[in-house]
Order: structure tokens, then C-alpha cells, then sequence
């Protein structure tokens, strides 16, 4: 029998700040409570009266590995996530080749399992190759575990496609997980289509082309009384797309990236690619909806849409550079500066939307709460001293932030998984 015991920490009650200790056994929390004692053969940690949360569910992130190591691996990945407070994470299966088949599925989780630092779920592709043809044998993938499906990275262009995978994914209540766009309608823009892609003289994505593709995937979730949750949802309609659905009783689920909750176009400066990804930055208005949304319980949870790339690859500007920007280490304390000391959204909200939300749509167990007989998957912040977003400082391969030099308060102290510190800003690492 092994135990640890974290003292002093504050963990949130109701919307109050309370003293708290946690009592670790075996991985698993056994107590928690005040001024708990331990044993002389109990490891006590000092949490130094930092926030305790329960460890964050990010359900959508690119590791990159196997095909793109040059951009991010599992290893990198996963301890980016925890750098971020995350304990378990979802990732993307644009990957080379794609896990499409039972054997390449039960391989990656292998792989996953080996090389990760948390709880790393595999998505299944929705088609095979990722080529949005013909959709995998869902019944083969579930019986080797598969249970989350999306081709992220590209929308499916074929609504017969997407009929059919949801058919089968419906007799499993498994959830399609969409990159919605048609590429008709997105026409090659590298930016939202507006003021700012005309003033800086960029081919404009119209918002049309999220929103079509939504409105589409909705009637056939419908049809076929399959899970539908939208990816990153980036704009107006598309939240009243949702929200309209939801009211009619559809089974869909939205997320939004951090990015789309704290820029808009109008903060680029000039052609830099930090500030590029998929969908884009769209307007002012779209940003307030989708805090709206958030708030308004339309969009679900926050998923950071972790996407890292090379220092070379970014730097080449709008219409060369590939979309995408990491997220796994900044998200928590990015959203807690922003909103939550300035009191748009309270730190339970925050801490729902990146933890238990997350588990409540994917119906994921044993994460994402805080409770005795639980594993000990535990995030501790600080919330009271301001630290600066230093990528030259992520373990993520990748330093593709617009939010380098941003000065924030919320930065992750420790992680724990299975009640094994896997993170400790003191040691660094």
C-alpha cells in the first residue's frame, strides 16, 4: 500500500474557496478533507494553499505521431498536456497512416499507452484513410475499443457518407465528431472572409461553409438518431444552428477552442501565422456568440484543438503556412485571466467545461471528478501569482502561440494521474 497526502489546497465548493486535503491509496483518492494527518509511511506533498480541481479533459488534440514527429509525439504531447493541468485527452486520428483498421486501432492504443504521460482515448477515423469515401467498419472498430470517431482535419464533403457512418454509429450510441466544412464553399481562404482578409488582401473563408455543413450534419443526426458534436464551432449561425437543434430534441453536442473564445480577426496583426488556423478567427460578433453559447449552455465544453507545428512551417505567413496553434499548456490560465477575474464566468463554470462536461457527453468514466473512490487524476493551479505564457518554456514540440508574453494568472504548480505526479512546476518537469 502506497499513499500520499496533499495538504493544503483549495478546492472549490459551491462557489466558495475551501481548505482542502486529499488522502491518495493505491492511486485512488480515499479521503478528502481539513487538516487530515498522515502516517510515517505516507508521502505529504505541500500544495501551498493552490487551487485543487479535478484533473482537465481536453477531448480534442493532435499528437502527430505516428507520420508528423517532427511537429509533436505522444511523449511531447502528453506532457504538454499535463504542463496544462490536463489528465486525460482525446487525440485526433489524422495520423500516417490512420488507425482505420481493428490492428492499426489496437496498435496506436499500444502505442499511446506506452508512450504517454496520461490518459491518452484514440479516435477512430470516420472513413477509411481519412479519404471521406466509404465509412470504417464501425463494428470492427468498437470491438477494439474504439468509442470517439471523426476524420479532424477535413470535413466530410459526402452527405451519403456521413449517412451511412452515422447509421452505424447510432446502434452503438457513439458520437461522430466533425471538422465541419465544405471546401466548395470554404474556396481555399486562409482567413475569415471580411474586412480583414480585404484589407489584407487574403483569399476570405466564408462562415457559410461551417454553417452548411452543420445545418446538413444536423438533419441526417436526426434521421438517424446518432450523436453529432460539432468541432470547434467558430461562428453566429452555426451556435443557432445548434442551439435550434437542441431545442428540437436532436442529439447534439458542440465545443469551442479557446482561440475562438478570446480573438477575433480584428486582433491580427498583419500576416502572422500564429494567429492561423481552421476555422479562422472570425469576427467580434462571432466571438461573442460563442462566449454566448458557452454560457448559454448551446456549446457544451472548451477543447483546445491542440495543434502544434514547426517553428519553420509557421513562419511563412497566411497563405503558406499550415493552420493550427498549441493549446494544452496555456487554456486554463488564459480563460481564468480573461473571464474569470473579470467575472463574465464564475471558476466553476470554467473548471465544468474542462472537466466534467467533457466526461458527461463522451459518457467517460473514472474521469473528471474529484471524488472519493475515484482515481487520483488531480490538477493544482495557481491562481494568486501572475507567470507569463513562455513557449521557449512548453514541452509541446511546437511554439505556435498568438499568446506568447501574455501575462496570466492560473498556471499549473502539479498533475497528478492515478495519484503519480506526472507535472511539478518547481522541478520543471
Amino acid at each position: 500500500m502506497t499513499q500520499t497526502l496533499l495538504k493544503n489546497g483549495r478546492r472549490l465548493v459551491g462557489e466558495k474557496l475551501t481548505a482542502c486535503d486529499i488522502l491518495i491509496e493505491d492511486g485512488k483518492i480515499k479521503v478528502i478533507g481539513a487538516n487530515l494527518t498522515a502516517n510515517e509511511n505516507t508521502t505529504v506533498v505541500d500544495l501551498n494553499n493552490n487551487l485543487v480541481t479535478p484533473g482537465l479533459i481536453d477531448i480534442h488534440v493532435h499528437l502527430r505521431e505516428p507520420g508528423y514527429t517532427n511537429k509533436e509525439t505522444i511523449a511531447t504531447g502528453s506532457k504538454a498536456a499535463a504542463h496544462g493541468g490536463f489528465t486525460t485527452i482525446a487525440a485526433m486520428a489524422n495520423l500516417k497512416p490512420t488507425c482505420d483498421t481493428p490492428e492499426r486501432f489496437k496498435a496506436q492504443v499500444a502505442r499511446n499507452q506506452k508512450e504517454g504521460a496520461i490518459k491518452i482515448i484514440q479516435y477512430s477515423p470516420v472513413t477509411k484513410g481519412r479519404a471521406g469515401k466509404e465509412p470504417v467498419d464501425v463494428a470492427a472498430q468498437y470491438a477494439a475499443g474504439a468509442r470517439m470517431f471523426s476524420d479532424d482535419g477535413a470535413g466530410i464533403q459526402d452527405a451519403g457518407v456521413v449517412y451511412r457512418a452515422m447509421q452505424q454509429l447510432a446502434k452503438y450510441n457513439l458520437p461522430l465528431c466533425d471538422h465541419a466544412q465544405d471546401n466548395q464553399l470554404a474556396n481555399g481562404g486562409v482567413i475569415n472572409a471580411g474586412p480583414v482578409a480585404k484589407k489584407m488582401g487574403l483569399p476570405g473563408m466564408p462562415k457559410i461553409s461551417e454553417t452548411a455543413q452543420i445545418a446538413r450534419n444536423i438533419v441526417i443526426a436526426q434521421a438517424t438518431g446518432a450523436h453529432y458534436h460539432v468541432c470547434h464551432v467558430s461562428t453566429k449561425e452555426s451556435i443557432e444552428q445548434v442551439r435550434h437543434a437542441k431545442r428540437l430534441g436532436i442529439n447534439v453536442t458542440c465545443e469551442v477552442a479557446p482561440h475562438h473564445l478570446l480573438l477575433a480577426d480584428a486582433d491580427i496583426p498583419g500576416d502572422n501565422a500564429e494567429f492561423k488556423m481552421n476555422p479562422p478567427l472570425r469576427s467580434r460578433q462571432d466571438q461573442e456568440a460563442c462566449l454566448a453559447g458557452l454560457l448559454d449552455g448551446t456549446i457544451d465544453c472548451i477543447a483546445t484543438d491542440h495543434a502544434p507545428h514547426t517553428d519553420a512551417e509557421k513562419h511563412q505567413g497566411f497563405l503558406k503556412s499550415p493552420n493550427g496553434i498549441v493549446g494544452s499548456e496555456t487554456v486554463f490560465a488564459l480563460l481564468y485571466t480573461r473571464y474569470v477575474r473579470n467575472k463574465i464566468f464564475t471558476l466553476g463554470q470554467l473548471i465544468n467545461w474542462l472537466s466534467k462536461a467533457p466526461q458527461r457527453i463522451f459518457n467517460l468514466t473514472n474521469v473528471g471528478l474529484l471524488q472519493v473512490g475515484d482515481p487520483a487524476d488531480i490538477a493544482v493551479f495557481d491562481i494568486d501569482h501572475q507567470g507569463t505564457i513562455e513557449p521557449d518554456q512548453f514541452f509541446s514540440k511546437g511554439h505556435n502561440t498568438p499568446f506568447a508574453g501574455d501575462q496570466v494568472y492560473g498556471l499549473t504548480d502539479k498533475t497528478f494521474v492515478d495519484g503519480k505526479l506526472v507535472y511539478d512546476r518547481e522541478a520543471g518537469k
